[in-house]
């Protein structure tokens, strides 16, 4: 049985499941929920997955506001929770101010790196998968022109797009490659009838491949291109089932090896700088029954080729957010 009990006040709860010691790891999900079917519920898949595991309970919560950061973690690091993870950047500037005064407790702040010894920061290396998906869209495309949306406009999304368009020109030097982002707010996370426009946007531009990169938004694009006759590329969980047929790839972002790994480890946690990549299974791309009929031998080769020589350093895809700057895309 789920126990509900009032937490920040009532446009927000904090869900318990009866019995649950107060040493439990707690989950923070960021802006648009936990059933966003991308960021938030990949890192929901990794909490789920290590309380099947266990049968041990974690508390959670989803934010109804900015102002519920830093007053959701201070709550749960009052109430002994330990590990707390956040899911996103944005917890960074409240994460800064709370974890010196909880020094016993574990922190874990994935996209965003947090110096304090109890934090362990989790990045990715979301170009490095960004570059397989933009390889495969080349190949799926027959237009010669594909797409990117991205969500809010920051550094990090950008790293996304910046990486697919490297993916796309390794294939097709000549091809066009158009982005766009949805806006300048958090609200970009989860507006999906902005991003079936920028969807209709792009095709009457020509595009046959459009890549989502945009959190709750993103379910617009894939709803729209799947509608419209093209082909989508879903991103951080695997979305090819939300259009069988239809989603070409997705472009998978283990945060849920993430949560999983510092739920297990729990009080013990080790703090620090943790980066997932191609090297290590941190990002990557999804095949299965709902897209195996889209990907051939040939593509599927090309990419694996790819995949190794990024991991062993042959490749170097640009990371966007070293200097600012994309070589391959002009935003």
């Amino acid at each position: 049985m789920t126990v509900f009990k009032s937490f920040l006040g009532a446009t927000a709860t904090l869900a318990l499941t009866a019995g649950a010691a107060l040493a439990e790891p707690a989950m923070i999900y960021d802006l648009g929920g936990k059933f966003d079917k991308s960021f938030n519920e990949a890192a929901f898949g990794g909490a789920q997955r290590w309380s099947e595991e266990t049968g041990e309970e974690f508390y959670e919560i989803e934010l109804q506001s900015e102002a519920q950061r830093e007053q959701a973690l201070r709550r749960f690091a009052e109430r002994g929770a330990n590990p707390i993870v956040m899911a996103g950047f944005a917890f960074a500037d409240a994460l800064g101010e709370v974890a010196p005064d909880y020094p016993d407790t574990k922190f874990v702040i994935i996209d965003m790196v947090v110096e304090e010894p109890n934090v362990r920061s989790v990045v990715f290396n979301e170009h490095e998968g960004s570059y397989l998906v933009g390889m495969l869209a080349a190949e799926a495309s027959e237009s010669g022109t594909v797409g990117f949306i991205g969500g809010m406009d920051i550094p990090l999304i950008r790293k996304f797009a910046c990486g697919y368009a490297q993916g796309v020109k390794a294939v097709s030097p000549d091809a066009e490659i158009i982005a766009n982002m949805t806006g300048t707010t958090p609200a970009a996370w989860n507006d999906p009838v902005k991003g079936s426009e920028l969807t209709k946007a792009q095709i009457s531009q020509g595009a046959d491949v459009i890549y989502a990169a945009a959190g709750g938004t993103g379910v617009g694009v894939l709803q729209t291109a799947a509608d419209e006759g093209i082909l989508s590329i879903g991103v951080d969980s695997n979305q090819n089932y939300m259009h069988p047929g239809k989603v070409l790839t997705s472009m998978t972002k283990r945060v849920d090896n993430a949560v999983y790994d510092a739920f297990s480890e729990g009080a013990d946690l080790e703090p620090g700088f943790v980066v997932m990549g191609l090297s290590n299974d941190g990002v990557g791309y999804a095949v299965d029954e709902h897209n195996e009929a889209l990907i051939t031998d040939d593509m599927t080769a090309a990419v694996e080729k790819a995949s190794d020589d990024i991991a062993s350093g042959a490749i170097t895809v640009h990371d966007y957010t070293s200097d600012d700057s994309c070589p391959d895309l002009q935003f």
